[in-house]
C-alpha cells in the first residue's frame, strides 16, 4: 500500500522536473541556435494555412458579415488548433520513447522565441553601418517602413524601434504563455505555439485596410487581448531592473496611450523610457508620410550600444520570469518529496 501511495506523488515531481528541463532547454536552443536556416518553422505551416483558408473565404463571399464569421473560425480554430497538434504530437513521441518527447517539445517551445533572431536582425543592419546603402538594404528584410532614403540616426532608430516592439510579442509573451502552460495538463509547448498561432495571424491578415478589415479584425482583437498581460509584465519588470520603476511607469503612463495600438507603444516606450532615449516621429510607408508618436525622452541620441543594451534587457527580462517558474517548480518537487 506504501508503494502504491507513492506512486502519484513520484510522477508528479517526474513531470515538475521534465517541466523544468524542457524550459531550460528551449532558452537555451534559442539563445546558441535560434531558427537554423532552412529548416520548416511551425510559422510557416501557420502562415500557409492563413493563406489557403484566406483564399477560399474571400472566394465564397465578399459580404462583411460573412468575412467576419470566417475570421472567427480561422482565429480559433488555428489557435486552437496549433496548441492541440503541438501537445498532441509530443504525446505521441512520449509514446515511443520519453526522450523524443522531450526533445521535440525543446524544439518545438524554442521556434517559440525569437529572441536569438531579433539580435542577429539588429546585428546584420548595425554591422552594415559603414555602408548606408547596405544598411538600408538589411532593414528593409525587416521593417515596414521605407528605408531607401534613412540616415544614420534614422535606422538606429528603425532597429530600436523594431527590436522593442518586438520584444513582447516576439519573446517575452510567448515565454509568458509557455510559463502558465507548465502548470496545465496541455503543457507549456500547446500554450506557447497557440500564442504563436494568435501573433502570425495578427501579423498577417489583423490590418484595419481593406482588404483585412472585416476577415482579420478578430485575430487582431485576440492578439491585442492575449498580449496584454505580458506586456504590462514587461513594463513592471523592466522598470524595477532600470532602478527607476516610478520614472518609467511614469513615462509609459504619458506617451504609451498615444500610440493606436494597446501594446507596441507600452513595448517601445518602457525600452525608451528606460534607456533615456525617444522613438517615434515621421516615417513613410510607400511614400505617404505618417507621423509615429514620439516616446520617451530625448536625453540621449540613440547609438549602437543602446541598441545592444535593449537586447540585453529583453534577455534580463526572459531570465527573470524563467528563474520564477524555475524556482516554484522546484519548490514543488521539493513539497511533493
Amino acid at each position: 500500500m506504501h508503494a502504491v501511495g507513492r506512486h502519484p506523488r513520484e510522477k508528479r515531481r517526474a513531470l515538475w522536473f521534465e517541466a523544468g528541463w524542457i524550459l531550460i532547454g528551449a532558452a537555451g536552443l534559442d539563445f546558441c541556435i535560434g531558427d537554423p536556416w532552412g529548416w520548416i518553422h511551425p510559422v510557416q505551416v501557420m502562415g500557409w494555412s492563413i493563406e489557403q483558408f484566406k483564399t477560399i473565404a474571400f472566394r465564397m463571399t465578399k459580404n462583411p458579415a460573412g468575412l467576419r464569421v470566417a475570421g472567427m473560425v480561422l482565429t480559433i480554430g488555428l489557435i486552437l488548433g496549433s496548441g492541440a497538434i503541438a501537445s498532441g504530437g509530443i504525446a505521441i513521441a512520449k509514446s515511443i520513447h520519453p526522450l523524443l518527447g522531450n526533445a521535440i517539445a525543446i524544439v518545438l517551445l524554442a521556434s517559440c522565441f525569437a529572441g536569438r533572431s531579433l539580435r542577429t536582425a539588429a546585428d546584420n543592419v548595425l554591422g552594415s553601418l559603414s555602408d548606408l546603402e547596405k544598411a538600408r538594404s538589411q532593414l528593409r528584410l525587416y521593417v515596414g517602413r521605407d528605408t531607401e532614403n534613412l540616415s544614420e540616426p534614422e535606422i538606429l532608430r528603425a532597429v530600436l524601434e523594431t527590436v522593442t516592439e518586438n520584444a513582447v510579442d516576439g519573446v517575452l509573451a510567448p515565454l509568458f504563455y509557455a510559463l502558465i502552460g507548465t502548470f496545465t495538463p496541455v503543457g507549456s509547448v500547446g500554450f506557447a505555439i497557440a500564442y504563436k498561432a494568435a501573433s502570425t495571424l495578427d501579423s498577417m491578415i489583423g490590418y484595419r485596410d481593406a482588404p483585412f478589415t472585416d476577415f482579420g479584425w478578430f485575430s487582431a482583437k485576440t492578439d491585442d487581448v492575449l498580449t496584454w498581460l505580458p506586456c504590462r509584465l514587461t513594463v513592471f519588470t523592466l522598470g524595477l531592473v532600470s532602478g527607476k520603476p516610478l520614472k518609467v511607469w511614469r513615462l509609459c503612463r504619458r506617451d504609451a496611450p498615444k500610440d493606436s495600438s494597446p501594446n507596441s507603444g507600452w513595448s517601445e516606450c518602457v525600452y525608451a523610457a528606460s534607456l533615456g532615449v525617444q522613438v517615434g516621429g515621421v516615417n513613410y510607408y510607400r511614400g505617404v508620410e505618417k507621423q509615429k508618436p514620439l516616446l520617451g525622452e530625448p536625453l540621449q541620441p540613440i547609438t549602437i550600444e543602446i541598441i545592444h543594451q535593449a537586447t540585453r534587457k529583453t534577455r534580463s527580462c526572459f531570465l527573470i520570469w524563467l528563474a520564477i517558474v524555475l524556482l516554484i517548480l522546484m519548490a514543488q518537487r521539493f513539497l511533493d518529496g
